[in-house]
């Protein structure tokens, strides 16, 4: 499985960024993916979940309302578009996948945090400026 992500920068506050993450290499019936991210010093934080089976998405409260995954099936693309950033937004973030049967709010919000997710790509880092 490889997860290949893109698209990181740096921005000012209020402004917007588009993530890319190419996904090839797996066959899963059932899995989950989505966003993370790890600003310096803090612990990592899923951002953003989204089961292949559309169950439902889960989104961090710091994001909600300004960040937005969507799919490019033509591309092999999972994307995450990021409006209004803040300087807390600031951080590497990681695209990942997980096969499982749960969706993506049960399995983000309630087992990453102990469990991870199977594979991860490196990362891509954004800025946002004061």
């Amino acid at each position: 499985v490889q997860l290949v992500e893109s698209g990181g920068g740096l921005v000012q506050a209020g402004g917007s960024l588009k993530l890319s993450c190419e996904v090839s290499g797996f066959s899963y019936d059932n899995y989950v993916i989505g966003w993370f991210r790890q600003a310096p010093g803090k612990e990592r934080e899923g951002v953003v979940c989204v089961d292949n089976r559309r169950v439902d998405t889960y989104y961090g409260d710091s994001v909600k309302g300004r960040f937005t995954i969507s799919s490019n099936r033509a591309k092999n693309t999972v994307d995450l578009q990021m409006n209004n950033l803040r300087p807390e937004d600031t951080a590497v973030y990681y695209c990942a996948l997980k096969e499982t049967r749960y969706s993506g709010t049960y399995y983000c919000s309630l087992i990453a945090p102990r469990s991870g997710m199977d594979h991860w790509g490196k990362g891509t880092l954004v800025t946002v400026s004061s």
